[in-house]
């Protein structure tokens, strides 16, 4: 996972501030995703996990409303502004896709907190890794369709 967000990084960095922050905030939900992965779950472990757990589902939330409510729409305005219909097409099933896993990332954030043990929240985690690793790989999909082709001649760094 953190592999295919240096890769992005690589690919994308520097095209806008919006898909740089973006990125930035998904390297950042990795990071803290293996932390809380490598974490040693004894008793006196459970309260810095809390945290990390907390911590985690803040930036789920916020990563995938900045990309449903900011990147997304873009790339879509992106799309229309240079004629890319048939881009657009595809790109449509991609955000339906991208709806759907949105809506496991909110699933697994109204869950998190009530989680009991730590085989329930190993099992979890393991399960919203798996999500994550599918969105990164459906976005940069959708980014290579709809903002690569034309990307460098545009500036919406402001959003």
């Amino acid at each position: 996972m953190l592999e295919s967000c240096k890769s992005a990084k690589e690919r994308w960095g520097g095209l806008s501030e919006l898909i740089d922050s973006w990125l930035n905030a998904r390297q950042n939900i990795i990071v803290l995703y293996c932390s809380m992965n490598g974490v040693n779950h004894e008793p006196e472990d459970d309260s810095p996990l809390q945290d990390k757990l907390r911590h985690f589902c803040q930036l789920l939330v916020d990563y995938v409303s900045t990309g449903h409510f900011e990147i997304y729409e873009q790339l879509e305005r992106e799309a229309l502004d240079f004629g890319s219909g048939e881009a657009l097409l595809e790109a449509q099933k991609l955000f339906q896709a991208l709806k759907a896993n949105t809506g496991v990332c909110l699933d697994f954030n109204d869950r998190c907190e009530k989680l009991g043990s730590i085989n329930q929240l190993q099992s979890t985690l393991s399960a919203i890794g798996e999500t994550l690793e599918e969105r990164f790989a459906m976005e940069d999909k959708l980014v290579t369709m709809l903002h690569s082709q034309h990307g460098k001649d545009l500036n919406w760094a402001t959003g």
